[in-house]
């Protein structure tokens, strides 16, 4: 189970725009997100019915900046499953002009729980 997904680094994806720093470059809280992401899309074709994931643990190391303008490719690889839980390998490559991977941006781990919707959200009284 995998799923890769690719983005453009934008002026509102950099560290500056989403408070995690004072650069113009890809802000971690964004490669985050593009990293959970990825999994989602990853598990998402698996999910049974009125069921999907949350993600309940991250391990993300960010290795180098991407500048704006700058397309990231972002690798999900299911590694381990157990019951309810599903923990994935991610990585981020930086795009190069010619269109092959670059240098790796970011590696980690991302581990999700398949829950059904309704009694998650019952759970919260909401």
């Amino acid at each position: 189970m995998e799923a890769t997904l690719t983005f453009t680094v934008t002026d509102a994806d950099t560290a500056l725009a989403v408070g995690s720093g004072s650069l113009p470059v890809l802000g971690t809280p964004r490669l985050l997100a593009w990293c959970e992401a990825a999994t989602c899309a990853a598990i998402d074709a698996e999910l049974p019915e009125g069921s999907t994931s949350v993600g309940t643990r991250i391990e993300l190391e960010h290795l180098a900046a991407t500048a704006v303008g700058g397309d990231v490719a972002i690798l999900a690889r299911q590694v381990h499953a157990d019951g309810r839980l599903r923990r994935f390998a991610v990585s981020a490559r930086d795009i190069a002009p010619d269109g092959r991977p670059g240098k790796v941006v970011a590696s980690g781990e991302v581990t999700r729980v398949v829950v059904d919707t309704e009694r998650f959200l019952a759970r919260l009284g909401g």
